[in-house]
């Protein structure tokens, strides 16, 4: 019994040891090569879907089709085929690309086209006749949409966005597989090291967990001051008037 208490008591000080020193292995990627492709891939596919949601919203014949194409097609296919396209298929045609520019193009491209239906879906639930209002004081396309629609749709698609934001922090492990050397890479050589792939995974999804809590609070945080405040003069006039006809209710009755 003394034995294999001082078994489980060696494995388990092991097991401590190799997770705090492949922390900052671990941390070190994560920090240069995952958030980075987060960031860079979301700043493209976020200008992207943009552009590819005001082309259908304007119904600009022959560009809409064509954004319409290209949303089936990023939506319909596995995101791993994408980056294998990229990545291994391109230089069948004589274009090359390192595994992170060819990581960052193919996560751009995925994440416009679903993107795009968000925001899409956001300007055509402002009403219409805020556009109609704006085309009445003078103001051109351009401007109802900048001043007008864009505003109000960013508030409805703002979650949505973030949680894209998020969906995509996980999804940069998928960059492991055209050669980056991103964490999960890191994490499977240190794995294959000390032969404790479950705790090395563990480790590792520890701290994508973190990260997307953090993005979490954050989206918490921006919901939160983004939210409509009725004025406290108006909502005291309003349930003023609220009283009035009531009693006004109570004495036709």
């Amino acid at each position: 019994m003394e034995n294999i208490f001082l078994h489980f008591g060696d494995r388990f000080v092991r097991i401590v040891t190799i997770l705090i020193e492949s922390f900052p292995k671990l941390l070190v990627p994560c920090l240069k090569i995952t958030i980075t492709l987060t960031l860079f891939s979301f700043f493209f596919g976020l200008i992207l879907a943009l552009i590819i949601a005001l082309v259908q919203v304007a119904d600009i014949k022959g560009l809409k089709q064509f954004a319409r194409f290209y949303v089936w097609i990023f939506r319909g296919t596995p995101l791993m085929l994408q980056l294998f396209i990229i990545f291994y298929g391109l230089p069948s045609f004589g274009i090359f690309f390192n595994g992170y520019i060819a990581a960052i193009i193919a996560f751009s491209l995925n994440l416009a086209a679903y993107n795009s239906e968000i925001i899409r879906s956001a300007i055509q639930a402002v009403p219409v006749g805020q556009t109609e209002a704006g085309y009445m004081i003078g103001l051109n396309y351009f401007q109802v949409m900048v001043r007008i629609v864009l505003p109000q749709a960013a508030r409805i698609a703002f979650p949505p966005l973030f949680s894209s934001l998020i969906g995509l922090t996980k999804d940069t492990s998928l960059a492991s597989s055209i050669t980056v050397v991103e964490m999960m890479s890191v994490a499977k050589r240190i794995a294959a090291v000390y032969y404790e792939p479950f705790w090395m995974y563990m480790e590792a999804g520890f701290i994508y967990l973190m990260i997307c809590t953090i993005l979490t609070k954050v989206q918490s945080s921006f919901e939160k001051s983004m939210e409509w405040k009725q004025p406290t003069d108006t909502s005291t006039e309003m349930e003023a008037l609220k009283g009035e006809s009531i009693r006004e209710d109570r004495g036709l009755r």
